[in-house]
């Protein structure tokens, strides 16, 4: 097992403070306090644990290095082809480095050098998933078979009448693309058998992380994890509750369960390949 939180990092430098135009996008854009959550997780279960300091203001790691707006890039551009599909997140202003807000609009004052941008890609992006691609290839190696837990948190889910109870989960594979289904099932069947409103690739069925790394026919499975943040913060949602142990317990016995499951289907893979 190995929990990854791409999205907790805090570490703001002040050349990045002074360029925001509005401080307020950060706790917007940050999965605010998650790798607390991871913290406590691995730290419970004895789960491989990877967290970036880096923000998610600075580059995000959940796109494609290649998601990129490039009108807000300054210096020479990236060669583009037509109907290409690689900047569809930039488009939205969520791209590799993030460029505005719903309700904030522009998040910089100045543009970004292409200098920069080369260095956060090669300096961060780069390093994190080579990190989680060979920490996955060493668990599948030893254990047969690896899941990767991708911990994300998520604003409260709006309802759509009054009575509606929203999830309070929501556990993405890529609709079927990045995990076993027996893990998926095992996954919801827990959390929801502990009361808790868990639903299944709507509305976050998860990003690159996943499309890099779910990899089931090579023995490695990743699932992402949505939290939402009202589970664990406080009624502002900026800083850990006394909910946040609870959320913290519930997690580390979903990871205990889903080891057990990860260890057989190893198993299962190594008899199947001996047979052969």
């Amino acid at each position: 097992m190995l929990i990854a939180a791409p999205h907790g990092g805090r570490d703001y430098s002040d050349e990045i403070l002074a360029n925001l135009r509005d401080p307020n996008c950060l706790t917007r854009l940050e999965d605010r306090h998650v790798d607390g959550l991871a913290h406590d997780i691995a730290k419970e279960t004895g789960a491989s644990l990877l967290v970036a300091n880096t923000p998610r203001a600075v580059i995000d790691l959940n796109r494609a290095p290649d998601d990129v707006d490039w009108t807000m890039v300054q210096g020479k551009k990236a060669v583009r082809m037509r109907h290409s599909l690689a900047n569809r997140r930039a488009r939205s202003g969520l791209g590799l480095v993030p460029r505005r807000l719903p309700g904030l609009g522009e998040i910089w004052k100045r543009k970004l050098e292409r200098a920069d941008l080369d260095e956060r890609i090669e300096t961060v992006h780069r390093p994190y998933h080579q990190a989680l691609g060979s920490t996955l290839e060493a668990l599948r190696d030893h254990w047969g078979a690896a899941l990767l837990i991708d911990l994300h948190s998520m604003p409260p889910l709006r309802r759509r009448h009054p009575e509606e109870r929203t999830a309070e989960f929501v556990i993405g594979d890529r609709f079927g693309a990045s995990c076993d289904s027996r893990l998926i099932a095992s996954a919801l069947n827990h959390l929801g058998g502990e009361g808790r409103a868990v639903a299944h690739n709507r509305p976050y069925s998860g990003g690159y992380v996943l499309d890099r790394h779910g990899a089931p026919l090579r023995g490695i499975h990743a699932m992402q994890i949505e939290v939402c943040r009202s589970t664990y913060l406080d009624a502002r949602l900026e800083t850990p509750s006394a909910r946040h142990p609870a959320i913290a317990k519930l997690l580390s016995g979903l990871v205990c369960r889903l080891a057990g499951e990860v260890v057989e289907i190893g198993r299962g893979e190594q008899l199947a390949q001996a047979a052969e």
